[in-house]
This record gives C-alpha cells, structure tokens and sequence, in this order.
C-alpha cells in the first residue's frame, strides 16, 4: 500500500494473474464475506474460501517470491482464490488481519518452502500442481514495485521462470493456432455464416484462449462475436477484424522473424507484460514535467481500469498510465488533469511507445488545475495558485498523420493521443465532428461517442467558437477525453467495457 512495498497494491496483485478471466473471478472473491480465517504474518498471506463444495479451499500465499498453494482443482499459477485472497489484503481495510501465526496446514507448506531455499536445490519444481490442488512453489516476478520487500527467502530461480515463460509462449502458441483454424473455417464458409452461428461457438473459442493464458487473443475473439449484430455494414468490420487477428497470430507465431521492437509489441498485444519492477530495473527513464492531459475509468466486469495520459513539457512525448483497482475497493489517488508532474517515466517496450510507469519524482512543480468543484477524497492536493493556461495544439491534418505515423508501427493501435486546438464541435444528422476553421476540414466524432451528453456539454462550452480539446484519434474518429474553459473540464465518466472496434 505504501511506497516502500509493505503491502502491494491492486495494480501489482492483478499483474500476477496469468489472464483476464482469473483477473476477474479474483476481483469478485476479493471480499471479506467470502473468506474466513483469513490471516498475514511476515511474508505469508492464508485463508478459507467458501467453495461449491461442503469443505472451503485452502489457500496461502509466500509473498516472498511470490509463491502459491490453493487446494482448488484449478491448474492456473496463480489461481482466482489466491488473487481474490491477495486483493483482499492488499485493500488495507482489515479484511485480512496481521499479527497471528499461520495454521498448522499452511505452515506445513510454508515451512516446505524455505526447507528448499535453504538447500543446496532451491529451484523450484518443473510440474504442474499435485494432487492436493493447485501450486506454484516458483519464483514470479509480476507484482511489480515493492512485492515481498522486507523479508528474506528464496531469491528468484532464472531458470524455473524461464521454464514457466517457455510453457506459457507454448500455450499461447497453441491457442493462436486454434485461432487461425477458427479464422480460416469463417472464410470458407462466407462471412454470413458468422450472423447465423451466433455466440456459441465464439464463447468456446474464447474459452479456449483463456485456457491458452492469452487475454489478448481473446479480447479479440469476443470483439469478432459483437460485430455480427453491430448494424450496417458488419461484414466488411468483421473481415477487417478477422485480418487484424491473423496478422497478430502469425506475429506471434513467427517472433523471432520481427525486429525487437515489433516483436514486443506482439507480446504485449497477445498480453504478455513485463513486470513493472524488472521494468523499472532495466528500461530507460525519461525524466520531464509531464501534463496530465485526462484520464478515464473504465468499468471491466468488476473490476476498473484507470488510464491516464500525459505529455511531457520538453520531449513533448505522450504517456499512457494504466491501473487497476479491485471491487468495491477505493482506487489509488488520480493525478488531476492540469497537473504537471516533474518525474521519471519509463516506457514499456513496443514499436511505438506509450504506456509508461511512473518512477522517481522530483521536486513537487507550484503549478496546477483550478478545480471545477472540490477533489475527490484521496486525491492530490494542487495549489490554486499559477494556473496552467490552456496546452498548446495542433490542427486535424496534424492529429491525423500523428495517428497515422503511430500506426505504421501498431497495425493493432485503436487510436492515439493528441491535442486539437482551435477546433468547434458541431453536431449533424451523421454524427458530430470537429471542425477546423483554419483548414476548412472536420473530424468525425467515434460514432460510440454518439449518446454521450458530455458532447453537448462541450458545444455549451465552446458557444460556437473554436475550442481546445484532448483525445484520442483513431480510424472511427476522435473520442474527446477533456476541453478547457480554460481550467480543465473532464468530458468522461466510468464507461463499461465492451462494444465494437
């Protein structure tokens, strides 16, 4: 919870979880009411579960590592009761107190553990979960800044986490392969028999790629299942989209024919990750004055993903921060937009880079947003004091070549960061756009926009003259994030998940 890693945060614990299915079955178990002798001592997290059956799981956690014991069937490391007990701790509330021993059924485990880091084998064992339930005695580094910090055991295995990545590559590997034939039996049989087979058989290709430890693949699989009954034109989405997932699968099948930066951005977008630590480690730090720009809240099953976008003073480079918090659990403090932020960024690998993960901070700048209102409880204090005047822009050909460049890069990029300035909003019976006086061209609004009244709200603000606006810009068109009035003034709101590309 805190900055020196005494207690890990919702972001660390969900980057453990080895797809977006166990993501969210352990966001729905992080509650008290579904756990009891839940406890923490040292570097050792425990409890009961409530399961289907008469008897609870058992499940324990060596944060040192971490490592994993469930008594659950399930065959993933770590499984949705470790990563519901862990979100439970991590949320500080009281859900899983401190100061008590372990049971004599975790300790046995527990113990077991650091018998074998302090033998000549440390490593951890190549095999799949024993007979009495998931575990995972291994070394796993995805907790990110902070994880198991202060205790002392095991050091990390090279070789067993290069043994898990392996078998991981290999699942996703398969799971692509089933894909492609599942792409490939589309074709064949015409693209009109996707708006007659219905969900079905999408929901069992997407199972499958769960099972294979790929959320990315099958995000894609499930955007493939909307797009059928997403109205006119859907035959010519769904054979874009069907093009979009062969080109991602046969990226990742054939890796070591990409350049570096290419291939890391496969990997990301199949959704393989680097931990936020070996991140921070080993990745290059751009120190700047970073503008947060605005930020969204977006509502996954039960879960809430945070994004917020910078842009740096001096390079003028765009930044994505990505964070996620638990149900029914505060998120961590928002930067405000309008804040500037002298810090450290380090970028994630990719051809284009964006996401970022904040680093070092430096001396707090005087500068701020004047609220609309007061600031949540938990966010940043700013002084009122030296306003920021509105950030400079660009005209709609500039904002669509930025896209453009960005995208030669990301064939899978949905849209890109940018500042339109001195554009008016004007609505229509085709949608709203953005219109530039300068150039006497427009930019559509992304039709998905099309219901929110925040479109309305930004026309008020604008009272027919040019206005500036922050957004992303992608191939259906640009979805406003933020405007100026001239103090900051968000346009978004949490947004559930889903839809169409």
């Amino acid at each position: 919870m805190n900055p020196q890693g005494e207690r890990w945060t919702a972001e660390q614990v969900l980057a453990l979880a080895p797809d977006a299915a166990s993501r969210k079955a352990g966001g729905k178990l992080a509650a008290a009411g579904s756990w009891s002798g839940a406890g923490a001592h040292g570097q050792a997290v425990w409890g009961l579960c409530a399961g289907s059956g008469s008897k609870p799981y058992q499940t324990v956690v060596d944060l040192n590592g971490p490592g994993y014991r469930c008594s659950c069937p399930s065959r993933k490391f770590p499984c949705k009761h470790a990563l519901g007990l862990l979100l439970l701790w991590a949320s500080g509330e009281g859900g899983v107190p401190g100061g008590g021993e372990p049971p004599e059924w975790a300790e046995q485990w527990l113990g077991g553990r650091r018998e074998r880091a302090a033998g000549p084998a440390a490593a951890a064992p190549d095999g799949g979960p024993g007979r009495g339930g998931a575990e995972e005695d291994g070394t796993r580094s995805g907790a990110g800044d902070g994880a198991g910090r202060g205790g002392s055991g095991a050091a990390a295995d090279p070789q067993a986490a290069r043994r898990r990545a392996e078998r991981r590559a290999q699942r996703i590997a398969a799971g692509a392969t089933e894909l492609e034939r599942r792409l490939a039996d589309l074709l064949r049989d015409g693209l009109a028999s996707a708006d007659r087979a219905g969900y079905g058989a999408w929901d069992e290709t997407a199972a499958r790629m769960v099972d294979a430890q790929a959320p990315g693949l099958e995000t894609r699989v499930r955007e493939l299942a909307a797009i059928p009954s997403s109205g006119p034109g859907w035959p010519a989405r769904l054979l874009e989209e069907c093009a979009l997932a062969h080109l991602l699968n046969q990226g990742f099948l054939h890796l070591d024919r990409l350049p570096e930066k290419l291939a890391a951005t496969t990997r990301t977008r199949v959704g393989l990750t680097t931990p936020v630590a070996e991140l921070l480690a080993t990745g290059e730090a751009v120190r700047d004055r970073w503008l947060v720009l605005g930020r969204q809240d977006t509502a996954d099953g039960r879960l809430t993903a945070r994004r917020t976008w910078l842009r740096g003073e001096r390079t003028h480079r765009m930044a994505l921060l990505l964070s996620f918090s638990a149900p029914g659990r505060p998120s961590e403090p928002a930067l405000p937009t309008g804040l500037v932020l002298d810090a450290d960024l380090t970028y994630y690998p990719a051809a284009r880079p964006l996401r970022a993960t904040i680093g070092a901070r430096h001396e707090e700048s005087p500068e701020g947003p004047s609220a609309m209102g007061a600031e949540p409880a938990g966010m940043p204090s700013v002084p009122e004091a030296g306003m920021l005047s509105v950030p400079e822009g660009c005209d709609v050909g500039t904002a669509l070549a930025a896209y453009g460049s960005a995208l030669g890069e990301d064939p899978w990029l949905e849209g890109w960061p940018v500042v339109l300035a001195e554009v008016v909003p004007v609505p229509g019976d085709d949608g709203w756009q953005l219109a530039d006086e300068r150039s006497g061209s427009a930019l559509p609004v992304d039709p998905r926009c099309a219901g929110r009244t925040d479109l309305w709200q930004l026309m008020a603000i604008s009272g027919g003259g040019p206005v500036t606006v922050f957004g992303e810009c992608g191939h259906r068109g640009f979805s406003p994030i933020t405007t100026w009035d001239p103090t900051p003034v968000s346009l978004i709101t949490t947004t559930a998940q889903g839809g169409t590309r």
